[in-house]
């Protein structure tokens, strides 16, 4: 039922999954429908630079095998312009994906349709981080994803994974994930083996990153910046509209930027670090203590802090200027045309925008400073869905 590439079932072993599109043209005729469709292919010729029988040899090939259509015929845009638009449309159903957000403590999951439109969704607990137990939980998250009604399985062959730390997409290494102390965990590999899919593992906040810039407010933009608040603080980056991963993949660590020369001490060794002041555990830890009260979770110094526990309250100011200063130094850097800060932190929004964009408008230099920012929160199944949305990226291009 599919072109070649990935993982059999039954071979169950792991090698990448292969690209659909190998030609240039190909690739970018699938990437412009599928991002910013439907399209025309005048408009296909005229944003990729193609001519447009280019454009109709490139999309061949993506029709026959059913990820594209043709529209209905358009009306014509003036007197004498030729003949009808037929739109070139994915065909949504015609592949669906798995993502999953592994945590600490829980494995959250998805089945999404071509067009990254979550399906289904389940959870699984974990109550055991290590790498055993995980890959047993995630073959019966997938396989419960896959038998769900809506008759998946059959159509279903790629998995993506989100994970947080070092991670080498390219191999489906981890090299380092600290909440779960794992080290070189070989997670592409292991998780084909319990699966029988094509994997790819990828960071979360770079997975969360390629997806808003597919599927959410990243789309058009040619740069474009996605900061995370939660148990960690992160970044991803896209530029001259490519993820950016750096040499070492760990491009976009906004986290470990020092704000606070006097600032408490990072798990990373520095001082001061943006995480180490807004990180939801370092928020806890400052809470406790301006509280007087040990046994504090976060959710209780969000109630506290909205109750008007002033103490409290400047715990979570301090957060949101750091996060802002990190943001600026993204700015200032990059100079991205938006920025998005999103992650579960955020469902204190209510706490952080304020701080956060007066001390990005403070620090960020000229012009940076009016780049487009928007806050919001963003639930777990919306990392499970960037992961899917990675195995998207993997279908499309290498």
């Amino acid at each position: 039922m599919f072109p070649d590439g990935g993982v059999a079932a039954a071979g169950r072993h792991y090698d990448g999954p292969a690209p659909l599109a190998t030609a240039p043209a190909t690739t970018a005729v699938f990437t412009a429908v599928l991002t910013e469709g439907p399209l025309s292919r005048v408009t296909l010729a005229r944003r990729l630079g193609l001519s447009s029988s280019a454009v109709t040899k490139a999309a061949r090939p993506l029709i026959e095998l059913g990820y594209l259509h043709e529209m209905a015929a358009t009306e014509r845009s003036a007197p004498g312009a030729g003949r009808p638009a037929s739109p070139l449309a994915i065909r949504p159903e015609r592949e669906f994906f798995v993502g999953v957000k592994i945590t600490a403590d829980e494995l959250i999951g998805v089945v999404c349709d071509l067009g990254a439109q979550v399906r289904a969704t389940a959870r699984r607990p974990l109550p055991d981080p290590g790498v055993d137990a995980v890959l047993t939980e995630l073959g019966r998250l997938v396989d419960g994803l896959l038998d769900a009604p809506g008759g998946y399985r059959a159509r279903t062959r790629r998995l993506g994974l989100a994970i947080s730390g070092d991670v080498d997409r390219t191999t489906g290494l981890v090299r380092y994930s600290p909440f779960l102390h794992w080290r070189n965990v070989p997670l592409g590999t292991l998780a084909a083996g319990a699966t029988g899919l094509a994997v790819t593992v990828e960071n979360d906040v770079k997975a969360l990153t390629a997806a808003e810039h597919w599927f959410g407010e990243g789309v058009g933009a040619d740069s474009f910046a996605l900061v995370t608040v939660g148990t960690g603080i992160g970044c991803g980056l896209v530029v001259n509209g490519r993820l950016v991963s750096g040499s070492h993949g760990v491009a976009g660590e906004i986290g470990h930027i020092p704000v606070d020369a006097t600032g408490p001490d990072c798990h990373c060794g520095g001082r001061g670090c943006v995480e180490a002041i807004a990180g939801t555990d370092a928020i806890v830890s400052q809470a406790r203590e301006s509280a007087g009260r040990p046994d504090l979770t976060i959710d209780g110094a969000v109630a506290l802090a909205r109750d008007g526990h002033e103490p409290v309250r400047a715990v979570f100011a301090r957060a949101g200027n750091a996060i802002g200063c990190g943001i600026a130094a993204v700015a200032n850097l990059v100079g991205p045309a938006r920025i998005v800060v999103s992650g579960e932190g955020l469902a204190a929004y209510d706490l952080f925008d304020a701080p956060i964009r007066a001390s990005f408008e403070r620090q960020a230099f000229g012009a940076a400073a009016d780049c487009a920012l928007t806050i919001r929160r963003l639930p777990f199944e919306e990392w499970a869905r960037s992961a899917a949305a990675v195995s998207i990226q993997a279908l499309v291009a290498s």
